[in-house]
């Protein structure tokens, strides 16, 4: 990106805050390895949107992407909730790991809120408001004016701010500095592609840093959002937080080099083979998908007159890969006793595998399902 000057660092007194530039202004891309990667991560894309329009049922399986990318970005930020704890219901959770839990369980709701009124509400400081409050609502930061911007400095790394790694700009600079971040989001008068557009925001989100916490967390949320807006996917099916999470050192580092070294390009091209990456591996979770799906259904043929019932049971399985009798009956609408013969002949056709190792409240794993994702 030729001439880009990222910022200005200001005396603050004791420190010195970090202004960016604003995004709407005059861009020019010449680099011709951002060009080469943009056309490779636009033609994965496009591969990965075409399965969200001929997979059969995708919905059912938006929602463990949709938990891997929880406990993904959730990881980013230190808690430990793994894809079978996020699975268990809140009882079942041991007390010292009950607000990790919590946390991811957030952002599942916050993601999936945001998601659904993206029908109402545009890409805006007010849908990323709302996002926050629900991220943040019952948990560690819940007193840090959740779905506000910060009234008051932050900063990133070190114990204080006299020895942080970066500190965002000033509190009263933040409405300004949003409001381009929109106009940049929405206005056509920038001619750069979206992937480039959306690197370029989640980079000055996240220099902006505008809550007092789950600034990350929301950052990486609002790149879906943003693609589904677009209408670059028709489904909510891209997480990058997982590429992010396995490459957390030079995530962290190129985002720095940007507003050190005004190196915008190595952050992009960071960017671009993220997408390129993470669509290769949703692409091929799709095809294991289908072919699980095939094996599994041809296991139910066995069954005779229960194949329609465990098939009701499988759709919820894709969902939710937990389950248990009292489940099954509620689904399915049969007898406890027919409830338990079905989730025997499952684990039978080792279709589902029990997890307890008890006698009462046993509950069952979707193995193979989840094995996808990890």
């Amino acid at each position: 990106m030729k001439n880009f000057k990222s910022g200005i660092f200001l005396n603050q007194g004791t420190f010195k805050s970090f202004r960016p530039e604003k995004l709407f202004r005059n861009w020019t891309l010449e680099d011709i390895d951002i060009i080469s990667l943009l056309s490779k991560a636009d033609r994965q894309l496009g591969r990965l949107d075409m399965y969200s329009e001929y997979v059969p049922n995708i919905d059912l399986f938006i929602s463990m992407h949709v938990l891997k990318e929880a406990t993904q970005s959730s990881k980013i930020e230190g808690t430990k909730t793994n894809m079978e704890d996020a699975l268990l219901e809140k009882s079942d959770i041991a007390e010292e790991k009950r607000d990790d839990w919590e946390e991811v369980q957030n952002y599942i709701e916050a993601l999936n809120s945001a998601i659904r009124k993206l029908d109402e509400l545009p890409f805006s400081s007010r849908l990323i408001k709302q996002t926050h409050k629900i991220l943040l609502q019952g948990v560690r930061g819940k007193h840090k004016i959740p779905g506000d911007f910060r009234t008051s400095q932050n900063w990133i790394g070190g114990a204080s701010i006299n020895d942080a790694i970066f500190i965002p700009p000033n509190y009263n600079d933040i409405s300004e500095l949003m409001a381009d971040l929109e106009k940049f989001a929405h206005d056509e008068k920038i001619k750069l592609p979206d992937l480039i557009k959306i690197a370029l925001i989640h980079y000055q989100f996240e220099t902006i840093h505008p809550f007092l916490d789950g600034n990350g967390r929301v950052g990486r949320l609002l790149i879906t959002l943003y693609l589904v807006e677009k209408g670059i996917l028709k489904k909510p099916v891209l997480y990058l937080s997982d590429f992010f999470e396995r490459n957390r050192e030079l995530y962290y580092s190129n985002l720095m080099k940007v507003r050190l070294n005004n190196d915008i390009n190595q952050w992009i091209k960071f960017f671009l083979v993220g997408v390129i990456e993470t669509a290769k591996s949703s692409i091929e979770t799709f095809d294991k998908i289908l072919k699980l799906q095939k094996e599994v259904d041809d296991k139910l043929q066995k069954l005779g007159s229960r194949t329609n019932n465990a098939r009701n049971v499988m759709s919820y399985l894709y969902q939710k890969p937990l389950i248990d009798a009292s489940k099954v009956k509620k689904i399915v609408g049969i007898s406890m006793p027919s409830a338990y013969t079905l989730i025997s002949e499952l684990e039978k056709l080792e279709i589902i595998n029990e997890m307890t190792g008890g006698q009462r409240g046993k509950q069952y794993w979707f193995t193979d399902y989840i094995d996808i994702f990890k």
